[in-house]
């Protein structure tokens, strides 16, 4: 005779725990199912507009620099590379009408040195780069906003990084007084370096008054991490001419 088999008790807990998770399960569908769409319309109208930001500020750039009537005519200096020698930085006078106010003021002279001069090889910054933003805060600090060319486009190395960010600092010093500092943002984000060696997670120093001493951009990588500072300046040349700006 064969003994009955026992079947195992039930937990009293299996019912509920079943029914809570079964529960769960479905406002989660019901969750993705709802919020995804959102979630993506979300996305895309982000990305959109700042495609759309990039763009306006592209058309901006390809477009001549708004002439108003009460600007005046200004020699503007530009750093770009020297022809006498690509590893410095030459002084060139560019005659402009520049803005009294600090902030369009800097937008003019970088949006001129995005376009570059005539001789292509003599720039310092990528062709395709866009000056996205610019923001002066009240110590002094000139926030430059670019798009991601700037860091892409740019050829990776210590020298060519540090022409370009020198480039930049240093006609804003000769130009706008006001920017004491410069902090550059791809796409309004903080990397932490241009193209692999500079270090932009700092600041870099754009008139010495601001009472710090100037010192080499770090490297990538490099112990410190206090604000960086623009390199000392290339060697320049004794290049003032008044020059033709490319046609872009």
């Amino acid at each position: 005779m064969t003994e009955p088999r026992m079947e195992p008790a039930k937990h009293p807990l299996n019912r509920p725990l079943r029914f809570w998770l079964i529960t769960l399960l479905v406002f989660a569908v019901l969750g993705a199912a709802i919020f995804a769409p959102i979630l993506g319309k979300r996305m895309k109208r982000a990305a959109r507009l700042q495609q759309q930001s990039e763009e306006q500020a592209r058309r901006e750039l390809t477009q001549p620099i708004p002439v108003n009537p009460s600007d005046p005519r200004v020699k503007a200096k530009l750093f770009w590379l020297s022809d006498a020698d690509n590893s410095v930085l030459a002084p060139v006078v560019v005659e402009l009408p520049l803005s009294n106010d600090p902030v369009l003021r800097s937008k003019q002279v970088l949006n001129t040195l995005l376009a570059g001069p005539v001789d292509a090889e003599l720039r310092t910054l990528p062709p395709d780069a866009v000056l996205l933003a610019f923001y002066l805060l009240p110590d002094g600090t000139g926030v430059a906003d670019f798009s991601a060319a700037l860091a892409t486009s740019i050829p990776s190395g210590i020298a060519s990084e540090q022409l370009a960010v020198d480039s930049m600092a240093r006609t804003l010093e000769a130009n706008v007084p006001q920017v004491k500092r410069l902090k550059i943002l791809i796409h309004g984000q903080e990397v932490e370096t241009l193209a692999g060696h500079v270090d932009l997670t700092g600041t870099f120093v754009v008139n010495a008054d601001t009472g710090q001493t100037p010192a080499n951009s770090a490297a990538a990588g490099a112990a410190s991490k206090t604000s960086a500072f623009i390199a000392p300046p290339s060697p320049l040349t004794p290049d003032h001419r008044v020059v033709k700006l490319a046609q872009r």
